[in-house]
């Protein structure tokens, strides 16, 4: 008999099929009401105008002078000069599509930022659904040894029972008890975060289900995959480009800049105009700026590849991970779960087929077992949520 109460321990086994859960409406409206997400799009649309200003004509010019001659027979002086300053034209152009590649690039950084707080929220999900998943078999374990103490207490006043055996049930009473409100202490805590990612408006997670896992390709298929949708290295590849296009824009500075206007003239009664112009020849004023944007463009290549190599390596140590725990919780799955092993461990005690310690032995054993499944059955999918990034 104890030989097939120690089978049935080894072999317990959970299913890892699941409804859908509601983790994925929960993220959007996360993405809707998170307070971080709005003040990250308030400020990217902001640098958007902003990367805009600054490439309109200078503010014009107006000159007047009044100069009184000396002596009176020299007559007065009248000089009135309006004037319109503005850098050669190709560089509006080229200020232009800087401007949108900024603004492309506002967009990448917006993403990857919102990216990153959905993957936060994500995880807290999963840990929920962990924590919910725990408090079933906590609850159980409490009602049963709550009934075994009872048990005890009764056998111990009518003569039949052993002060020993209630104070091992006491004392597996308080383990199970103190495991249960920490669990209970750490779902309330879990969603007091939700809601706070939410906006502060109010929002919980009871599913004890996780999400539809889809299939992971191979993982040379699936990195390019990945990296195809990497908000932080889009974000490098768009510097390369801004650095480029300022680049072109420094260039274009360092070409004359031009004036025109119109030019009064009134002296001894007599009045001249006519048309004004000039020229700004950028001797200093753009000195080293193109050197300067080089440099730039070497580091963003060297933050690019620095990017690409450790994100990599990141990915392949995360997919490995994801492989040898898919693998461990198949094995779970193929196992035989038809007998309950806690029932099986009544009914033994019950017919005084083992010892209270060894009921509690046992029952401890099994206890731990499933608590390593489902920590790793939460790792499981904690480790596919950040595979899956990308598609958040």
């Amino acid at each position: 008999m104890k030989n097939s109460i120690i089978l049935f321990l080894v072999t317990m086994s959970f299913g890892l099929g699941y409804a859908q859960s509601n983790i994925d409406n929960i993220l959007t409206e996360i993405a809707k009401n998170n307070k971080t997400i709005q003040a990250n799009t308030s400020y990217w649309n902001a640098q958007k105008v902003q990367y805009k200003t600054g490439n309109s004509l200078y503010n014009p010019t107006v000159e007047y002078d009044y100069l009184k001659g000396s002596p009176a027979e020299a007559g007065n002086q009248t000089d009135i000069i309006v004037t319109q300053s503005f850098d050669f034209p190709t560089v509006y152009g080229k200020k232009n599509q800087l401007a949108n590649q900024l603004g492309i690039q506002a967009d990448l950084q917006l993403k990857a930022a919102n990216q990153e707080l959905l993957l936060e929220a994500k995880k807290i999900c999963i840990e929920l659904v962990y924590r919910n998943k725990l408090q079933i078999p906590l609850t159980k374990r409490k009602e049963a040894t709550e009934k075994w103490l009872a048990h005890f207490k009764k056998k111990l006043t009518t003569g039949d029972g052993t002060i020993l055996n209630v104070n091992k049930a006491e004392i597996q009473l308080l383990e199970i008890r103190k495991q249960f409100q920490d669990n209970a202490s750490t779902i309330a805590k879990l969603n007091e975060q939700l809601t706070s990612l939410n906006g502060g408006i109010a929002i919980r997670l009871t599913d004890v289900g996780y999400f539809e896992t889809p299939v992971i390709a191979d993982f040379e298929t699936f990195v390019k995959e990945v990296e195809a949708q990497d908000y932080i290295r889009k974000t490098l590849e768009q510097e390369k480009v801004i650095t480029q296009k300022q680049i072109e824009v420094s260039k274009a500075l360092a070409l004359p800049k031009m004036e025109v206007g119109y030019h009064y003239q009134g002296i001894l009664g007599q009045t001249y105009n006519g048309i004004h112009t000039g020229v700004a020849l950028p001797l200093w004023e753009s000195k080293n700026t193109v050197k300067l944007q080089k440099a730039k463009m070497t580091f963003a290549e060297s933050a690019l590849n620095d990017h690409s190599n450790l994100y990599y390596y990141e990915i392949k140590q995360t997919y490995d991970r994801y492989e040898s725990l898919k693998s461990i919780l198949t094995e779970y799955e193929k196992i035989n779960k038809s007998v309950e092993p806690i029932q099986l461990l009544d009914k033994a005690l019950s017919a005084g087929q083992i010892s209270v310690l060894e009921y509690f032995v046992e029952l401890n054993y099994y206890n731990d077992s499933q608590n390593s499944y489902l920590e790793i059955e939460k790792e499981y999918y904690d480790v596919i949520a950040t595979l899956l990034k990308h598609k958040l």
